[in-house]
């Protein structure tokens, strides 16, 4: 889905130490350690973030669903505190109504309609629950 280039410098580089790149505005940095002998741990951080904890931070605002469309890998999210809707990196326009039991925000992608529903879950723990309905079927969310 999305393709970028990590910096290059000279074809000499170290094993050990860290390299810090952006992938648009995210900061990004790999560090390399080495644990014993030849043995070496790589680790990556966004945003000073180590990658599981910033992963954590991203799914709690934001729903993911990765589908296959007219032959297309296609990547659907939605943030939750904007409800603004990107498909494979682009920010759709949407159209939001309210229902009896929640909202349901239309968008469409090519000919297919769609539509994100939010329902409460009922459980304050739980919250508001998102699901994905592309022409008239439901589509699991994606964990990432």
């Amino acid at each position: 889905m999305a393709r970028w280039k990590v910096k290059r410098t000279d074809w000499m580089f170290k094993l050990v130490g860290s390299e810090t790149f952006q992938i648009g505005k995210t900061k990004c940095k790999i560090n390399i350690d080495a644990v014993s002998g030849f043995m070496y741990e790589y680790t990556i951080e966004v945003n000073g973030k180590s990658l599981q904890k910033f992963s954590e931070n991203q799914s709690k605002i934001m729903n993911c669903w990765v589908m296959t469309l007219d032959d297309v890998p296609t990547r659907i999210v939605l943030e939750k505190d904007t409800l603004d809707i990107w498909v494979n990196g682009q920010k759709l326009d949407t159209t939001g109504e309210f229902t009896d039991d929640g909202t349901e925000t239309h968008f469409a992608i090519g000919e297919h309609s769609c539509y994100v529903k939010a329902v409460s879950s009922g459980k304050k723990r739980e919250g508001i629950i998102h699901s994905l309905i592309v022409d008239g079927q439901e589509i699991p969310w994606t964990k990432e």
